[in-house]
């Protein structure tokens, strides 16, 4: 094996430029898939964190998943029934409190409860349908980032005014509201009421912050005409990629449709299949390339190197050992193409994250970028790959050749 090494190593050092050129072209590969993916990853782990942390992990509400068997329809399996209308039930989960004591026994997280109902907003002759949404503030900040996106004013603003409200801000300037100002939230039941705005929050996600609209418990449940409802219930958890299990377990407990934040943004999650599929897709060209490069090096040091072929085989060399020796070479241009590889995607993410962005429709100065160690080990891995199987083919031609062939050709 030191044999080998040897002659490999003569190879490679006594072909500098090639050698440099092969390098170069296995580390700008490397180098720049390494950015793509740090570039593509950051920017959708960044969008999730956002739409994760401006949403509670799961939603529990007084909606079933199916509708409840009918009475008659459970008295009498052979007939069939056609237009029965659903019993009438009491809006609210059943037994909120209890619920939610049950639910933080087990639960490795936190429960807040909350009164959800759908209003129109009027201010200065702009009419907006808007979620309303009554919460408790001291839960509220162990269920959501919402006391962190306030803007002028905390949440705990809405003890401070009767009927306060609290306006996501692309919502405030829809209709040109702001601080202080008076507005009227009216349901499609009748309920109508004056509000006063009390601050504003930004989440981030430009649908939240035009359609959703923050007050105390009580309002909401002024809105819905009914005292002391709560239909929904919010959870936070320790651990958010584990929302869908633990929402059907909720469910199978209590019987109320329980939502988590994956099964809400189905279609949304959806699209970064095929946007990873195109990520690794361009990734893997753009190694492919490089390994056309290494290809083109190690068969013109295999055709330049036939004499010596002819020398090595003459002396006894297997035809396995001088294929070894050209697939050495190629793994050590993919091994210090993919180490310098390595420097240059860093250095090119640490670039990319520093420039600077001003755009009013992004919340960041900078892009978001992922630094992961898998990113490095698989843009290696897959240089290593290319780089031998490049270098095998001319190999396994070259030793082929017999020695009295390769010197009358030679002469």
């Amino acid at each position: 094996m030191n044999l080998v090494l040897d002659i490999a190593w003569t190879h490679v050092r006594a072909h500098v430029r090639q050698t440099g050129f092969a390098v170069a072209g296995v580390a700008t590969g490397v180098g720049f898939s390494i950015m793509m993916a740090a570039l593509m990853v950051g920017s959708q782990d960044d969008f999730v964190q956002r739409m994760v942390d401006s949403l509670p992990h799961i939603t529990v509400s007084d909606e079933r998943r199916n509708p409840p068997t009918q009475p008659a329809a459970a008295m009498f399996d052979a007939a069939e029934f056609h237009g029965l209308t659903p019993e009438a039930r009491r809006r609210g989960v059943k037994n909120p409190l209890a619920l939610m004591a049950a639910l933080e026994a087990w639960l490795p997280g936190a429960v807040a409860p909350s009164v959800k109902v759908q209003a129109i907003i009027r201010y200065a002759n702009h009419d907006v349908a808007a979620s309303v949404i009554g919460i408790e503030p001291r839960r509220e900040s162990k269920v959501s980032e919402l006391p962190k996106q306030m803007r002028g004013a905390g949440l705990n603003a809405l003890y401070r005014a009767t009927n306060a409200i609290v306006l996501g801000d692309r919502l405030a300037e829809k209709i040109g509201a702001r601080i202080g100002a008076n507005i009227t939230l009216q349901t499609s039941e009748g309920a109508k009421i004056n509000a006063q705005v009390v601050g504003l929050y930004h989440s981030g996600v430009r649908q939240i912050d035009e359609t959703t609209a923050y007050t105390l418990t009580k309002t909401g449940q002024i809105l819905a005409r009914q005292t002391g409802m709560i239909n929904e219930l919010r959870v936070h958890l320790n651990n958010p990629l584990k929302s869908r299990e633990i929402a059907a377990r909720i469910e199978s407990e209590t019987g109320y449709k329980s939502v988590s934040w994956q099964e809400a943004n189905e279609d949304l999650l959806s699209t970064f299949i095929i946007r990873n599929i195109i990520m690794y897709a361009v990734v893997g060209a753009i190694l492919l390339v490089a390994s056309f490069g290494t290809y083109n090096i190690i068969s013109t040091i295999t055709h330049e190197k036939a004499r010596d072929i002819a020398i090595m085989k003459s002396l006894g060399l297997s035809e396995h050992t001088v294929r070894s020796i050209f697939v050495v070479e190629a793994l050590i241009i993919g091994l210090v193409g993919a180490l310098v590889g390595f420097v240059l995607g860093y250095l090119l993410s640490r670039g990319l994250g520093a420039v600077r962005i001003t755009n009013p429709f992004i919340d960041s100065n900078h892009l978001p970028l992922a630094y992961d160690p898998l990113h490095y080990l698989l843009a290696g891995l897959v240089a290593l790959v290319s780089s031998v199987s490049a270098g095998y083919a001319p190999a396994r031609k070259a030793a082929r050749e017999h020695p009295v062939a390769i010197i009358r050709g030679a002469t």
